[in-house]
């Protein structure tokens, strides 16, 4: 009996030690796989502005067809963030993690084989709905590979940096494989789409919890509104206000718009319950994130544009012309955690804003001979106003709301910075289809948008840093 006793005990032990080693390991490479899933869809969401001039010289199709390579993938991502979170929770995050990718990488593929613009819109689209679902199951796959709460912390940190590095390469990575085939930066995403997938095969299948609810009508109504108005900005630039097709447009936003809010007071499982719209902490935080990206994404599209159609820079100059600003970005972001904990959350997002409302004025200031290196330098202050506002206003929203409402909230306001930037696109894009007065239509926009994010910086400043 005893040496049957003193035998078992060291390989119960090994098997303790070995399945906490396939644990450890098995977390690892769940960060591994969300973290490259967050980098290629953070890269993908910047690259292609580079590329946009290559892309109008290959496919023709104007302005309005350039509109549309953006913001078929910027409109899918906003409009199923919101119930992505559902989705991720009814089939589990490995799962959920796993088809996102899928139809990501495909749909990268199919962009860049496309044989015309239709198809590449269309593919584009596909790869946004891909994106929206990577987001929220990369991070609930961390959530179940990381139990313990300080290695959580540091695993989304980690997590993080994947897309700090994929902003700061998407534009450089643009310009130099448009110098071989615009078509090159979709391809890219294909041998990360599969190493990522593959390094998901090394984790443990996530519970699924098949009575999640889901709110079918809430969030077509959200598609169909997001989609029309989205559409009638672009259209209007081509063919005027009061084109009948950009009517109708406006009008089906304003129905689904009308049905969405409906269906989230009324429904049995509505995605955004109204209460949490209502809060002012809500209601603030998002329209900071929307004016951010209408910032942020407005200046990449107009100046991605500029530099190469009216100062006549290669697409590798023009990335690089982007590199010092995403840099600095990817740099201050981590560094809005400090200034929150030592000042309060306020004063990071007050002063991001008016940091990147100062760089998009000071844009519109240099006369159209000032030399390149002068606007990589104005391009500066609105990157790292950015990193500083969006990481600090989510981290006030987060700190505000119920915990059960925390993943509703945050995908409340990442749809809505989505929706900024998509709008920025339609309406600039608008303002600039008149090549012969582009320089005065990149000013307005660019005005427009420091107006813009200097109202809500003042808006800011009836945020609580504490809750009451």
């Amino acid at each position: 009996m005893s040496s049957s006793v003193t035998s078992d005990r060291p390989s119960a032990s090994a098997d303790t030690a070995a399945g906490q080693r396939g644990t450890a390991n098995g977390a690892r490479w769940a960060l591994a796989a969300a973290l490259l899933g967050f980098f290629v869809m953070t890269l993908d969401a910047l690259i292609v502005n580079v590329a946009l001039p290559e892309i109008g010289r290959g496919f023709g199709g104007g302005m309005t067809g350039l509109q549309w390579v953006v913001d078929g993938y910027t409109l899918m991502f906003a409009a199923l963030l919101l119930s992505a979170g559902s989705v991720t929770d009814r089939v589990g995050a490995r799962q959920a993690f796993g088809a996102g990718l899928v139809v990501f990488t495909v749909a990268s593929a199919a962009c860049g084989f496309a044989p015309n613009l239709g198809v590449l819109v269309g593919a584009r689209l596909v790869q946004g709905a891909g994106a929206a679902v990577i987001v929220p199951a990369s991070l609930a796959l961390i959530r179940e590979a990381f139990p313990d709460p300080a290695r959580r912390a540091r695993a989304i940190s980690v997590w993080a940096m994947g897309g700090s590095v994929g902003a700061a390469a998407g534009p450089v990575l643009g310009g130099v494989l448009s110098e071989l085939s615009w078509r090159m930066i979709f391809f890219v995403n294909l041998p990360v789409g599969v190493l990522a997938l593959f390094l998901l095969t090394r984790t443990a299948r996530s519970p699924r919890r098949g009575d999640a609810p889901f709110d079918w009508t809430g969030q077509i109504a959200a598609v169909a509104a997001m989609g029309g108005l989205t559409y009638a900005a672009i259209e209007a630039g081509a063919v005027g206000v009061g084109a009948p097709r950009v009517l109708l447009a406006l009008a089906v936003a304003v129905v689904a718009a009308v049905a969405f809010l409906l269906a989230q007071a009324r429904g049995r499982n509505p995605m955004v319950p109204l209460e949490l719209l209502r809060a002012r902490t809500m209601a603030l935080s998002a329209t900071v994130g929307f004016a951010l990206n209408v910032g942020f994404y407005g200046m990449i599209f107009l100046l991605g544009l500029y530099l190469q159609q009216d100062r006549g820079l290669s697409p590798m100059a023009t990335g690089l012309a982007f590199l010092p600003m995403t840099l600095l970005t990817a740099v201050v972001s981590p560094t809005a955690a400090w200034f929150a904990a030592r000042f309060g959350p306020r004063t990071p997002v007050v002063a991001g804003q008016l940091l990147m409302a100062a760089g998009l004025v000071a844009l519109c200031v240099p006369p159209a001979s000032a030399p390149a290196w002068l606007l990589v330098l104005l391009m500066v202050p609105v990157g790292t106003g950015g990193g500083l506002a969006v990481p600090a206003v989510t981290s006030l929203l987060l700190d505000r709301v119920p915990a059960q409402r925390a993943g509703t909230a945050s995908g409340v306001l990442n749809a809505s910075r989505q929706l900024g930037g998509a709008l920025s696109v339609a309406v600039f894009g608008a303002l600039v289809s008149n090549h012969a007065h582009f320089l005065h239509g990149l000013r307005t926009s660019l005005l427009i948008a420091a107006l813009l994010v200097l109202a809500t910086a003042a808006a800011s400043l009836l945020l609580k840093e504490k809750t009451s």
